[in-house]
């Protein structure tokens, strides 16, 4: 299946495989996702839509067990507060529904924050853009695609 940001890879000519799923729409968590991978929950990434409190839309990247410290994202954007966007505005933001949101090939050019765990990996997994759908690349090919910037973004779930 080619979504746009499979389009967007194999015109920057990255490298990557792709990775079907059953999709369960009552359990769309990252964590859900790696497992019908066989991957660990920290290697598969999962795209937060944000709104800066000076710089306006941002997308935070992080792993897909842990939760996005806004604090720190704040902070790295250069913003003073930053709040997740209302879900009912991501898929006009981005051109994206919930479950398949993904920094490559958004509706705009948004500056995209990705955590620096990204860095320990060799290979990791993102959303394609639609949901059932992950794309398995080399960390640095991502950050290269998404121009991202690498920041220590998150931290564990708080249960």
């Amino acid at each position: 299946m080619k979504t746009n940001a499979v389009r967007l890879l194999d015109t920057l000519g990255i490298t990557y495989d792709l990775r079907e799923y059953a999709v369960d729409p009552d359990n769309l968590a990252a964590e859900s996702v790696a497992q019908k991978l066989n991957l660990p929950p920290d290697q598969v990434f999962k795209t937060l839509v944000v709104r800066g409190d000076k710089t306006g839309i941002c997308l935070a990247v992080i792993p897909g067990n842990t939760q996005l410290d806004l604090k720190a994202l704040s902070k790295l954007a250069g913003d003073r507060s930053c709040q997740p966007v209302p879900l009912k505005e991501v898929q006009p933001l981005t051109g994206y529904i919930r479950g398949g949101v993904t920094a490559l090939a958004c509706k705009k050019d948004y500056p995209v924050y990705v955590d620096e765990l990204i860095e320990i990996f060799d290979v990791i997994s993102i959303s394609a853009g639609t949901r059932g759908l992950q794309i398995l690349l080399a960390p640095t090919a991502y950050l290269q695609a998404v121009k991202g910037i690498i920041g220590a973004i998150s931290q564990p779930k708080v249960s």
